[in-house]
This record gives C-alpha cells, sequence and structure tokens, in this order.
C-alpha cells in the first residue's frame, strides 16, 4: 500500500480507485443538498486557531507573525458554536481539519476531511442524533441509486440505505454486552476500544439486522469540556456513531452556560483565560445547541468495505507521509 501511494497519480487510474471518488462527491453533494433544503447555512471556518479546540496533546504549531504562535485547527467546534449564537440556527462545514496523532492505524490521518453540523434550540443530544441518521439514510440512498451497480461489480457490494432510527445502546450496557461475548474490554477509562466497536457492532448486526449504533452516555472524563452534562446522572449528553463496527462521529449537546463551561474547563486542566474568545460567545446569552464532527474517509472506506482510510484518501497524510 505504501508502494502504491508513491505513485498514486498511477495508482488512481484504475477504474476501482476512480470509482471510490465519484462515490464520494455524489455522497458529499447528497449531504449538502439534504441541509440546503432545510434551510441550513454553509461556513468556512478558519484553520489557524490561537488555542485548541480539543486537546492540547494533539495539535500542530505554526509560526505566525511577530513571534505568535498559531495551530491548525482540530475541528471547527468553537466557530460552529459562535454560529448558534450568532443566530445562524443550523450551519454545516465540510473542511479541513488536523491532530497531531502519532497514529499508525487503518483509521487515523494527521489531517483529514471532516463533516460538521450544529443546530440550535434541541431538546437533547437526541434531535442531533435524528437528524444525522436521516441525512446519512438519506445520502447512502443517493450513492445507491447512482452508482449501486457499478459498485456490486467493482467491490461486490451491495449499497442498501439505512432504516432510521438506528439502534441506541447505553455505554455502561454496552460493555456490559460486549463482555456477555467474552471479550474484556481492556482500556481503564471506561470506553470501548476499538475490539470493542466489532463486538457491541457484531451484537447490533445479529439482533437488529442494522450496520449503525449510537452508543450513548459517555463519562465527562473520556468527553471534551463542552459537552454537557446530566444533572442527575453526571454523564454527559453525547454519543459516539459506529458504522460497521469501527467509530465515525462523536456528537452531543453543547454546554451554553459560561459559568459551567468555565468549571468544566478547569475540571479538563484548561486555562480559562486561554479560551476567552471562546467564552465571550456565551457570556450574553445562547440557545440550547448541539452537533456533530464525522471523518469522510471512515464513512467511504466502511460503505466500500475497506480496509484502510489510505483506499479511500485522494493523498493520505499521516505522521511518515507528507508527499506526494
Amino acid at each position: 500500500l505504501d508502494k502504491r501511494m508513491d505513485w498514486r497519480f498511477l495508482d488512481l487510474r484504475q477504474r476501482r480507485n476512480n470509482l471510490v471518488f465519484r462515490v464520494q462527491t455524489t455522497l458529499e453533494h447528497a449531504m449538502r443538498s439534504y441541509w440546503i433544503e432545510r434551510d441550513y447555512i454553509e461556513v468556512h471556518s478558519p484553520k489557524l486557531m490561537a488555542s485548541a479546540s480539543e486537546s492540547n496533546a494533539e495539535l500542530f504549531e505554526v509560526p505566525y507573525f511577530e513571534d505568535k504562535t498559531a495551530y491548525l485547527a482540530q475541528s471547527p467546534q468553537f466557530f460552529k458554536q459562535m454560529a448558534q449564537v450568532a443566530g445562524f440556527g443550523k450551519i454545516f462545514e465540510i473542511a479541513p481539519a488536523f491532530r497531531a496523532d502519532p497514529s499508525f492505524t487503518s483509521r487515523h490521518a494527521t489531517e483529514f476531511t471532516s463533516i460538521d453540523a450544529e443546530i440550535s434550540w434541541i431538546d437533547g443530544w437526541e434531535d442531533v442524533a435524528a437528524m444525522q441518521e436521516e441525512l446519512l439514510a438519506t445520502a447512502i440512498q443517493a450513492v445507491a441509486d447512482k452508482h449501486g451497480d457499478e459498485i456490486k461489480e467493482l467491490f461486490d457490494l451491495d449499497v442498501v440505505a439505512p432504516t432510521v432510527p438506528f439502534p441506541r445502546i447505553p455505554l455502561a450496557e454496552a460493555r456490559e454486552i460486549v463482555a456477555a461475548r467474552g471479550y474484556e474490554i481492556p482500556r481503564t477509562d471506561g470506553d470501548l476500544d476499538p475490539e470493542g466497536e466489532r463486538q457491541i457492532a457484531a451484537h447490533v448486526a445479529e439482533t437488529y439486522g442494522h450496520p449503525f449504533v449510537f452508543i450513548t452516555d459517555y463519562h465527562p472524563e473520556i468527553r471534551a469540556f463542552y459537552h454537557m452534562r446530566d444533572e442527575e446522572t453526571g454523564l454527559t449528553k453525547s454519543y459516539d456513531l459506529l458504522y460497521n463496527g469501527v467509530e465515525i462521529t462523536t456528537g452531543a449537546q453543547r454546554e451554553h452556560r459560561v459559568d459551567v463551561l468555565i468549571e468544566q474547563a478547569k475540571d479538563k486542566g484548561l486555562e480559562p483565560e486561554h479560551l476567552e474568545f471562546y467564552l465571550d460567545f456565551f457570556r450574553y446569552g445562547a440557545p440550547p445547541h448541539g452537533g456533530f464532527g464525522m471523518g469522510l474517509a471512515r464513512v467511504l472506506m466502511l460503505l466500500l468495505g475497506q480496509d484502510s482510510i489510505r483506499e479511500v484518501t485522494y493523498l493520505f497524510r499521516g505522521p511518515t507521509r507528507l508527499a506526494p
């Protein structure tokens, strides 16, 4: 695969590889159409930032003017939320994101295309999940309609749009199901590991006949500081979406009360003064809101039954690859 990546301009001449990017085009167009028909606004947020949006450990530093340091955006999270306070209501963005994560797995990249959406006036994360499952069902149906026969010929796969709603399983219950299947999750933070994700997906496929499952109710320790927490359970109002056994999305209701945000940032070891511009968004009132971020390459990889996102990324970027 590395040799093929070295000569990607030749590799992409194969009919099968060409089809990947026609499928990508149809998938993105269908998602944009879904949103635009429902009066969403498309935004283009900056990719140079003054501070972290997710984790300080995964930032690429960039020298900036007058001895300043900028950072490549890990996600458009802060700016998606700013749009809610600005009164945009419903927004989306399909754009690059960057993670300084030295992972050498089949599903990680240092630069990837992130599909993001954020909506106002929600009652909870369920409103976000309902939008996302409808979006995916619509987009996958568009791929099936336009490319189904060719995908069957070249990938030996039948593309079938998923039914909605997708199954939903709380994380604690998912861990019990995985344990009952004979697998002990080695992680100590309470999250699922890749094999745990595969096991719960196998259970969902056997029980519901469904390729997707929302895993919900995550502990704050394994979630971002801006995820809203349930006052009764202490768990976050968030979810991960798994597709054929691989996580493709994190979504949540966001915390919009500035005093709570400050305390949750401190809990995560973040300095509120470094987040002043972000916290200012919420000082004069903010609507209840939430959204998700989804990796385009992971969706394509799983839709087409591939083993690596390198197969479905035009030009892959990882810890040891910056060319071509």
